[in-house]
C-alpha cells in the first residue's frame, strides 16, 4: 500500500541529498530503525521529557508561531 505525505521543500531537499540510491521509503525506514535503537528514543529515556515545558510562558508563543504557520501551509494539487 502506498501512502502519500507532503513535505516542506527544505525538508524534501535534506531528504533528497542523504538518501543516495536508496528510496525515499528506505530512507525512512533505515532513520526509523536508527532512532528506534538509540538510547534516547526508548521509551524510558523520553518519557523524562513529558511536560517539560508545561509551566514556560515562551511555550504559549511557540505554539502560537505553530498554529499560525499551520494555517498558511498549502497542500500540493494531485492528479491521478
Amino acid at each position: 500500500m502506498v501512502k502519500v505525505i507532503s513535505l516542506s521543500n527544505e525538508a524534501y531537499e535534506k531528504l533528497k541529498n542523504v538518501k543516495g540510491d536508496r528510496s525515499f521509503s528506505e530512507l525512512v525506514i533505515d532513520m526509523h530503525e536508527r532512532l528506534s535503537s538509540s538510547k534516547v528514543y526508548r521509551k524510558g529515556e523520553i518519557m523524562k521529557f513529558c511536560g517539560i515545558w508545561k509551566d514556560d510562558d515562551e511555550w504559549d508563543k511557540i505554539a502560537k508561531i505553530l498554529e499560525e504557520d499551520r494555517k498558511k501551509f498549502k497542500l500540493r494539487e494531485y492528479k491521478w
